[in-house]
């Protein structure tokens, strides 16, 4: 029972939605350095080419391109069938792409709304769908395929900031997690989420330009996440180690949920 194996991802096919910054970038990085192959995904090509040409030069996996515009129906499509011409099994799917949108309750705007609830659910719900053969293909007693949706502490809490739709769809992802988990464990497929709280990423710029006074107050380590992190916990529940963990909401947050407010 060596560390090893026990955290061993290597020659895993892994994709990451939005793996081209932020938190998908942590964890393709995760991935990569640990071996696996894994592909990214995010709407504009140029970056997503780019940023699978600088991981592969960090190695020792391997990183590949599949640009998509996850709110279209259409580019979900062919993700779904680029991925399957490449591939004949998927080992680990990171549901990572998103987005946010704050604004006082009289101006939030109905299509922000709608968009959200469409990239931060529906898509995940499409997305794994149409990837189901890939993972089944992949999965086995010994070693289930893994689906891991990055959800947040925003949806396990009531935020600070007026984020009504992102709030609303992370608990419904949280909640989708946990009815996958219970229909897909028989195909020997794991389904977990990860609530992050405060990470560096082009999300949080503004949050953490603003209120990181206030962010290290309400968090009982007195920092924000770091990559390592947030890629320790996706390479638990992908391989081995994690493999009997199923239908959780994992806080990557450093205990900000669990402290008392004064």
């Amino acid at each position: 029972m060596d560390v090893s194996t026990l955290f061993n991802v290597k020659d895993k096919v892994v994709l990451v939605t939005g793996g081209s910054r932020g938190i998908g970038l942590m964890i393709a990085q995760g991935f990569v350095a640990n071996g696996a192959r894994v592909y990214i995904s995010s709407r504009k090509a140029a970056v997503c080419d780019g940023v699978a040409a600088e991981l592969n030069k960090q190695g020792p996996g391997r990183c590949f391109s599949i640009p998509a515009d996850l709110q279209k129906l259409d580019d979900v499509k062919h993700l779904v069938a680029e991925l399957s011409k490449r591939e004949k099994e998927l080992h680990v799917l990171v549901n990572n792409a998103g987005a946010n949108w704050a604004a006082p309750i009289g101006q939030y705007p109905d299509e922000a709304f709608q968009a959200l609830m469409s990239l931060n659910v529906n898509r995940v719900f499409t997305l794994t769908q149409g990837l189901l053969p890939l993972l089944e293909a992949a999965a086995s007693d010994a070693s289930p395929a893994s689906v891991i949706n990055i959800g947040s502490i925003d949806g396990l809490r009531t935020p600070p900031h007026e984020t009504y739709a992102y709030a609303a769809s992370k608990a419904a992802l949280h909640q989708l997690t946990r009815v996958m988990a219970g229909q897909f464990g028989h195909k020997r497929i794991t389904v977990n989420a990860v609530a992050p709280g405060p990470f560096a990423s082009k999300m949080m710029e503004e949050t953490l330009k603003n209120s990181m006074d206030v962010i290290l107050a309400t968090c009982p380590l007195e920092r924000i996440g770091q990559p390592t992190d947030m890629a320790g916990v996706c390479l638990f529940l992908a391989s081995k180690a994690g493999s009997f963990v199923n239908g959780a909401i994992l806080p990557v947050d450093g205990g900000i949920i669990v402290k008392a407010r004064i």
